[in-house]
């Protein structure tokens, strides 16, 4: 099971320390790289992972709910939490939300059970997504026009993917193929930019950084048990739900509260350290998932 574990973390660990060593020694234009990450290479992987008529989608939706209960679930379970230690609502429950589905939660599945695995990956990282820039806008900026989502290359890419599916659309080989090269450039450019982020670390509010390292992942996996058992979810799409339930919060987390000015420096806190936290947590959540995942391998 050890090297198992190791198979599964090293490389995510050795793309994400390329991405910081060489952002020690040069000033790559990182949002650049997300914004062409996030509005061509990304959208090509989930249109072409949805369109694929082999991956019955219809049995993800289970799966779908079950996320869209972990996102907004933790922000009522944690509430609580927030008003006790006098922490700003909108500067705290975002980042315990809204996790790093793309930039580590993709990369992990795929690299624990293989391409099998890419559709509920996708699923779960829709899900995120949508839900950030809908419900996650909102709590920064109740007066965000919702619009803002359809512009999203995602939304358009996620919609077209699905219909191609649903209505039995075939589409030739050589377009799909260049759609998958072009989308393959997308997981380990997410890990880099990862590890490129890392260098901003900042420890003076490492008290809030380190309650979020906890809160985050523990919220998660208190909802995710009850869900597996609830909605009866099975070998690769349980899996999945216990990995997503951990994961650290997302690095969009940051970039939204510095845009919103919503005390940046504390959700800096919360998403960095709660992506240095995760070097702790997401091997311990992968080795009860592998003992519990028998025949589940890529």
């Amino acid at each position: 099971m050890l090297a198992k574990i190791l198979s599964t973390l090293l490389p995510v660990f050795l793309i994400t320390g390329c991405g910081t060593l060489y952002g020690r020694f040069r000033t790559p234009d990182i949002r650049g790289l997300n914004t062409l990450n996030m509005e061509l290479f990304v959208p090509m992987l989930v249109f072409a992972v949805l369109a694929d008529r082999e991956a019955p989608l219809q049995q993800y939706a289970a799966l779908a709910i079950a996320a869209v209960v972990i996102v907004l679930g933790s922000g009522l379970l944690l509430w609580p939490l927030a008003r006790f230690l006098r922490l700003d609502i909108r500067t705290f429950l975002p980042p315990m939300m809204f996790n790093n589905t793309g930039n580590m939660g993709i990369p992990l599945l795929v690299l624990a059970f293989g391409e099998e695995a890419l559709p509920a990956a996708i699923v779960l990282f829709i899900v995120e997504m949508l839900l950030h820039f809908s419900v996650g806008l909102y709590m920064l900026n109740p007066f965000t026009p919702l619009w803002r989502v359809l512009r999203m290359p995602i939304v358009f890419a996620s919609l077209a993917g699905l219909g191609v599916n649903l209505g039995g659309i075939p589409l030739p080989d050589w377009l799909l193929e260049a759609m998958n090269m072009l989308g393959g450039v997308a997981i380990p450019l997410m890990l880099f930019a990862l590890g490129v982020r890392m260098l901003e670390i900042d420890f003076s509010d490492w008290k809030i950084g380190v309650v979020g390292a906890v809160a985050c992942p523990a919220s998660g996996l208190i909802l995710a048990w009850p869900l597996i058992v609830l909605f009866d979810l099975q070998g690769i799409q349980a899996a999945s739900l216990w990995i997503f339930a951990a994961l650290p919060p997302a690095v969009l987390n940051y970039l939204l509260a510095e845009q919103y000015r919503q005390e940046p420096q504390k959700v800096a806190s919360l998403v960095l350290i709660g992506n240095l936290g995760s070097l702790i947590v997401m091997p311990i959540v992968l080795a009860l998932v592998f003992a519990n995942s028998v025949g589940i391998a890529p």
